[in-house]
């Protein structure tokens, strides 16, 4: 699937760069995890996710200067998109997961191109990817091409599952400088 985003003026909001962008950059880069192939592990807990919350889309985004990259992909069949468009760089900036239950309401992302184009982001779940050092590098994101909600146990569930993936990119960081 190719990505194609006409030339229309759009009032979206784009995500700000966090306050503390250049250290954020430089723990994402000392992962030594971008561009790097798929990875069961990180496939089997994206998988997992659209199963359990019965959404089409899964990713396992990592925000970097110009783009989220995708280290797994569950129902897309891209690896990255802009930053710029992006619901991961708005999730990013925050403490709490970012859930966006209808995304043609938020003033942020109604007119987004990946609102009104493919793949139709309706409802949007972002838990940020924390690392050890308080960095937060991308996010475990959810998306439907319909509104819904998420309740208190849907954001246990969530949270938990994020978890997971953050322990498993510093584990691998940690197998990486072992063999260095």
């Amino acid at each position: 699937m190719i990505l194609i985003i006409s030339e229309k003026s759009f009032t979206m909001i784009s995500p700000p760069k966090p306050r503390n962008e250049n250290e954020r950059l430089d723990a994402l880069r000392n992962l030594l995890i971008l561009d790097t192939p798929p990875e069961e592990r990180f496939d089997r807990i994206t998988q997992f996710a659209s199963f359990e919350f019965d959404v089409p889309i899964v990713l396992i985004t990592l925000v970097d200067e110009e783009r989220q990259w995708f280290k797994s992909a569950f129902g897309l069949d891209v690896c990255s998109t802009s930053r710029d468009i992006s619901f991961c760089g708005h999730a990013i900036l925050q403490e709490e997961i970012l859930i966006v239950e209808d995304a043609t309401k938020d003033e942020r992302f109604f007119d987004n191109p990946l609102v009104i184009g493919d793949p139709h982001i309706r409802f949007y779940a972002g838990a940020q990817l924390i690392l050890p050092t308080g960095q937060t590098i991308g996010t475990l994101c959810l998306i439907d091409s319909k509104p819904r909600v998420f309740d208190k146990t849907d954001l246990l569930i969530f949270s938990t599952l994020r978890n997971m993936v953050a322990s498993e990119l510093v584990d691998n960081s940690d197998k990486t400088y072992k063999h260095l």
